[in-house]
């Protein structure tokens, strides 16, 4: 019987890594597909941004009120419900008759996708009751992440070269309807004893910023940039006067976690803006296929599913500051390296920046969430695992908005293809910026002095 019981615990995690892996491809396998949606909609630059962007940012917006909501009307529910609205966006996406109806489907995608992750690791938690096999789990289950990153590319590339692009969001569909078979089958139903109020007012406050910031910064607009300033001051006020906001802006008042959340954003900011600008580097001026591009990238995967769990067990044994500075030199040195891009570039340059960005993202990765929830009370540490997750969604829609813009922004009217290179100096200065940020948050805000200074009481009662 006990066999029998682990086993089914083993399918459920199973069943919720599959969740894990489409959610993760479409995080990396656009990119390599960004070329030839350009080419075949006939889209610029800012439009393609969009495609990654409007997903990025509708995750990121969706995940905290995701996981509150499935823990009132039930994991297992909600669960089944983002797998459907993630595979009928998925077949849309790929039936796209032209630029703004893929992006209004990659939004679609983007609300079934807020419903998995968190769903799915509160499902996690909830069957896997001992310590150490939940350890053990959610080790299984960050590994997929890595194996999502290294899938992206070749199987994006493979799929772009010998099919077509619109293939690779037809893949998510056998997945995810198996996906939501296996769980009616399989997946107990669940709920929170004590689940948190539904804040409908911040949740619109927090996707009107998200939304009008990133939009301000690829479109170079000013009603949205003062929109964006007008939601912040609206969550700043209303917030605080919310009995259980959705973004408790109290926790902020912990220097590791509010170190997290920038932590966050810069690391996966440099992620999503490198890999998109590696992808049209590599296709658009170098003339690679999609399938070279993708196997070009892959060591920066590789290292992430060999040094990601080795970062997890520093962080273990000496706290999360040693990987976090190590993992700031990374990704700096990565953007000096590529500062130096030219249309000639040698490809063991190419490669040693791709490895060093591999090495620093890797070991960046795993320390975020448990130096977001240093210093807070036990209570708050699924909120602030929660906030770290929609820290790196957002992340990596500002870096996609960011760089995109000031390559957008170099190239003075010339075609991508020849005025590329030049354009993107600026943008590797940027990444390189990145890297050094995480290297000071991460020395100033995960001491010891720091962390002795956070007393409980003072967090609960404030």
């Amino acid at each position: 019987m006990p066999l029998q019981a682990r086993r089914r615990r083993l399918l459920i995690l199973g069943i919720c890594c599959m969740s894990l892996l489409i959610v993760g491809l479409d995080n990396t396998i656009v990119n390599i597909a960004v070329p030839a949606i350009r080419s075949d909609l006939d889209a610029s630059l800012a439009g393609v941004q969009w495609t990654i962007d409007a997903y990025s940012l509708v995750l990121a917006s969706l995940l905290l009120m995701a996981g509150s909501t499935a823990d009132r009307i039930g994991r297992r529910r909600t669960f089944q419900t983002g797998l459907a609205v993630f595979v009928i966006g998925s077949l849309l996406c790929g039936l796209a008759p032209s630029l703004g109806w893929l992006v209004a489907f990659r939004v679609l995608q983007a609300i079934g996708g807020s419903m998995l992750n968190p769903v799915a690791m509160s499902i996690i938690t909830n069957v896997f009751t001992d310590r150490r096999e939940r350890a053990q789990a959610i080790g299984v289950w960050a590994g997929v992440v890595g194996i999502s990153m290294a899938l992206g590319p070749v199987v994006g590339g493979l799929l772009v070269e010998s099919v077509g692009w619109r293939t690779i969001f037809w893949l998510n569909v056998p997945i995810g309807v198996a996906a939501i078979i296996l769980t009616a089958l399989f997946v107990p139903e669940s709920r929170a004893p004590r689940p948190r109020r539904v804040d409908l007012p911040g949740q619109v406050i927090v996707l009107a910023l998200m939304a009008s910031a990133t939009y301000a910064i690829i479109e170079t607009s000013i009603v949205a940039g003062v929109v964006a300033v007008v939601a912040l001051a609206a969550l700043l006020i209303v917030e605080p006067r919310r009995h259980e906001p959705l973004v408790d802006l109290k926790l902020f008042r912990s220097p590791p976690f509010a170190g997290a959340t920038l932590i966050a954003v810069a690391a996966f900011s440099s992620l999503a803006g490198f890999l998109l600008l590696n992808t049209i580097y590599l296709q658009e001026v170098r003339g690679y296929t999609p399938l070279h591009a993708g196997l070009l990238t892959l060591p920066i995967a590789a290292i992430t599913v060999i040094l990601g769990p080795l970062s997890g067990r520093l962080v273990g044994a000496r706290g999360p500051r040693p990987s976090l500075l190590f993992g700031g030199v990374g990704i700096g040195l990565s953007g000096l390296l590529l500062t130096r891009l030219d249309e000639h570039t040698p490809l063991a340059w190419l490669l040693a920046a791709y490895v060093v960005f591999g090495i620093g993202f890797a070991m960046v990765n795993p320390p975020i969430t448990v130096t977001a929830v240093s210093g807070l009370p036990t209570a708050q540490a699924g909120v602030a695992a929660a906030f770290a997750s929609t820290s790196r969604q957002f992340g990596a829609a500002l870096g996609v908005a960011v760089l995109g813009a000031v390559v957008a922004a170099g190239l003075h009217g010339a075609p991508l293809a020849d005025g590329f290179v030049s354009a993107s100096h600026a943008a590797w200065w940027i990444v390189a910026g990145c890297g050094v940020a995480v290297l000071c948050i991460g020395t100033l805000t995960t001491g010891r002095r720091v962390l002795e200074r956070q007393p409980e009481a003072e967090l609960v009662d404030a």
